[in-house]
């Protein structure tokens, strides 16, 4: 053991020069006696178990006297203590960050200083998460207790391969993150390139926590595109960790970050899991397919009903027959960037209030908007269904940039025809291609082609068939069979 104060008064002047006395409430000094030794209590008020720490106190009051006197108050201090997380500390810094984090610290005569792990954040039990919902399974979710996720992993995956790899990052947040995965499974490449990162980051928190962590791993700048992806379901994140991913908890956030993500995973939900193989590989294709006529059915049907000789003669009725007073392209912006606004209104409205409040714009709004002449009727017919397919994939994240770029090939539509709707495609293709986070490409297995692994993304296959850890994960042991 070593000294980290020559005595208690200048550990107590110490605490008061960081936090400054009768400015900071929450940070609390209390003298008290432990047996016959005085000594020091340091913690932040909120932030331990108070009935823990009362526990304790009542308990080292009970007995005044010692039965044997070490040399010092440290040994003394170690021998009778009755708590089974103690520990030295010999920095000043590590004491201030272990008591920022909800630890009790003790300083005794000598200067000794011993922590313990009274942690009790405050925070709400686990519930299914909103945006993960399924028919059948569990319904806890991640909470934003770090401790509490590592938890719910840990009854998933009894194994001592399981690790949790602890790290602070930023100088004034000093957020805890810790490095979750499974020890022969993950690559150690992708290991060490997130370890790099992470300590490479020089800022003063993260208070938009995971997805600022995020791009602080990928060097996002202006990339629509989703690098990770975010979960709040512990099994997701545990059928992962088994396949070779990495996980990221971030403490004060309820969403987990699972790296490598191509493209496909964002794709995929846990429903598909929870049903027979023939249902969950009809879902599987049914969200596919969503998701691709998300991206061009609005461009696509306008280059229909702008350019009448591309339609053969069965198909003669797509396309309004009178536009109106406003232009078709005009309406297809306004319409689309109406729903967006709807949901962000239904976000942003308390619960009981926002199904009437869709009623009312959906019903109402939309019926008015056709009767004066603002839009025609297969406009909105064809926004809501394009907004529905967008509401069809699962990754929120994932649904916003096909927005985007929806509106660029529409654009792109309008300005060039057919001509240019292909273009807009193809450069969107490029673009996709030329993704490669934490060196996986982005289109993973379409490009490069993996026939057998794309079969695997199209059809769930029966549980019980061997499938390897997927080629991405670089998993130094693919085999998944014990």
């Amino acid at each position: 053991m070593e000294k980290l104060f020559r005595s208690m008064q200048e550990g107590e002047e110490w605490f008061y020069s960081r936090f400054d006395k009768d400015r900071t409430f929450d940070a609390t000094a209390r003298q008290l006696h432990l047996w016959d030794m005085p000594a020091l209590l340091l913690y932040i008020n909120g932030l331990i178990d108070s009935d823990t720490i009362t526990t304790l106190l009542t308990e080292m009051q009970a007995n005044t006297e010692m039965e044997n006197e070490e040399s010092d108050g440290g040994g003394r201090f170690l021998s009778y203590f009755p708590y089974h997380a103690v520990s030295n500390v010999k920095d000043a810094d590590e004491l201030l960050t272990s008591i920022l984090s909800g630890q009790a610290a003790f300083i005794t005569p000598d200067g000794y200083v011993f922590t313990i792990d009274i942690r009790s954040y405050p925070g709400r039990q686990p519930e299914e998460p909103d945006n993960e919902k399924v028919v059948r399974g569990p319904r806890d979710g991640f909470t934003e207790n770090l401790i509490q996720n590592t938890a719910l992993i840990r009854r998933r995956l009894r194994t001592e391969d399981l690790r949790f790899e602890m790290h602070k990052v930023t100088t004034n947040g000093k957020t805890d993150v810790a490095i979750t995965y499974m020890e022969g499974a993950a690559s150690n490449e992708h290991l060490t390139y997130i370890r790099e990162r992470l300590d490479a980051i020089h800022h003063d928190g993260l208070t938009m926590t995971d997805k600022s962590l995020e791009e602080f791993l990928f060097k996002q700048r202006f990339h629509p595109m989703p690098f990770v992806r975010f979960t709040e379901r512990p099994d997701i994140c545990a059928a992962h960790l088994l396949e070779g991913h990495i996980a990221l908890i971030v403490d004060t956030s309820p969403s987990v970050i699972l790296v490598p993500a191509p493209l496909f995973h964002h794709l995929q939900h846990a429903e598909e899991y929870r049903q027979a193989p023939l249902s969950g590989t009809m879902i599987r294709m049914m969200r596919l397919f969503a998701a691709v006529m998300s991206l061009i059915l609005l461009p696509f049907w306008f280059l229909l009903a702008t350019h009448q000789h591309y339609l053969p003669d069965y198909l003669s009725y797509i396309g309004p027959n009178d536009i109106g007073e406003v232009p078709l392209l005009l309406q297809l912006l306004i319409a689309d960037g109406g729903i967006e606004v709807l949901r962000m209104a239904a976000i942003h409205t308390p619960t009981p209030m926002s199904t009437a409040m869709g009623l009312v714009a959906a019903i109402v709004i939309g019926q008015v908007a056709i009767d004066v002449g603002l839009f025609t009727p297969e406009v909105v017919l064809y926004v809501a269904v394009s907004a529905i397919f967008t509401f069809s994939i699962p990754s929120y994240e994932l649904s916003l940039t096909t927005k985007i770029f929806r509106i660029c090939i529409l654009l792109s539509t309008a300005l060039l025809g057919a001509p240019g709707f292909f273009l807009s495609v193809a450069v969107l293709f490029y673009y996709l291609c030329s993704l490669k986070p934490m060196g996986v490409p982005y289109l993973w297995p379409a490009v490069p082609f993996f026939p057998k692994a794309m079969l695997r993304i199209i059809i769930r296959f029966p549980m019980t068939q061997d499938v390897p850890r997927p080629f991405i994960t670089d998993s130094p042991d693919r085999n998944r069979l014990s």
